[in-house]
This record gives structure tokens, sequence and C-alpha cells, in this order.
């Protein structure tokens, strides 16, 4: 079982070694995740393999590295930096073989040890742009 303090680390390294077993049993049976569109998935453990395994399957050398980790009771958020070369199709996209970087905001509540609810946070956009799937729109010069 994790602690809040630990469960990021525990789960980003499950995810560095693809270790679906290790993170299905850092999940709690009701499992949901929450991205950033707000839209909750439940399914228990099989929804977060389902997003861990879509993910590792876009950037298959993909690691995920904690920063920094605060908590309160049963709930822990993690500033985290991903990173991975997109060898595979992300949200429809080719692979580019374009490396990519990511600041990611994760907020966990545990239930009996496990993970009970994640939501997560991060740049789509900017993904989409370092894979050239989108470019940034030109500002405007301020005066």
């Amino acid at each position: 079982m994790s602690s809040p303090s630990t469960i990021h680390h525990d789960i980003a390294d499950c995810w560095n070694r693809r270790d679906w077993d290790g993170l299905r049993n850092l999940c709690h049976p009701e499992y949901s995740f929450t991205g950033g569109d707000g839209k909750e998935m439940t399914g228990g453990p099989d929804t977060a393999l389902k997003i861990a395994r879509m993910w590792a399957e876009a950037f298959p050398d993909g690691k995920i590295d904690v920063k920094n980790v605060y908590t309160h009771g049963n709930v822990a958020i993690a500033e985290m930096h991903g990173r991975g070369t997109q060898n595979g199709e992300f949200m429809g996209v080719a692979p580019s073989g374009r490396h990519a970087e990511v600041v990611i905001c994760n907020v966990i509540e545990l239930r009996d040890g496990k993970v009970h609810r994640e939501r997560e946070y991060l740049d789509t956009r900017h993904i989409l742009e370092q894979i050239g799937a989108t470019s940034q729109p030109r500002r405007a010069a301020r005066a």
C-alpha cells in the first residue's frame, strides 16, 4: 500500500518500467480519472491502465519525473515532468519521431492506500505543437 507522500513516485516508477501489474495494484477498485477536459472516466484499474498504455504506446521511450509532492490528509498533489519521443499514434496524430516535454500537475485521492480518484492537468496543445501536429498562433507585437 502507498501513502500520500509516496503514491506519485510509485506510479511514476511503474509507468517508467511499464509495470502494468504494479500499476493495477496501486489502483482502488473504484478508480476514476478526470483529465483537463473535466470529464470523469470511471471503470476501476482498467481505466488507469488504458490511459497509461495510450501514453506509453505514443511515447515508447517516455519517462515521468516527480519534482515536488504536497500532501494533505489522503490527498497528494504532484508537480511532474514528462518527456519522450512520439513514435506511436497520439490523439490521432501519426508518429512524428519528435521529442516532446510537458509539465504535469496530478492530484490523487487515496482510499485504503490505493488511488481512488485521479485528476491530471497538462497542456496537450503544447505537446501537439512539439510533435508538429499544430502550430502556435503568432502573437501581435506589443508596443
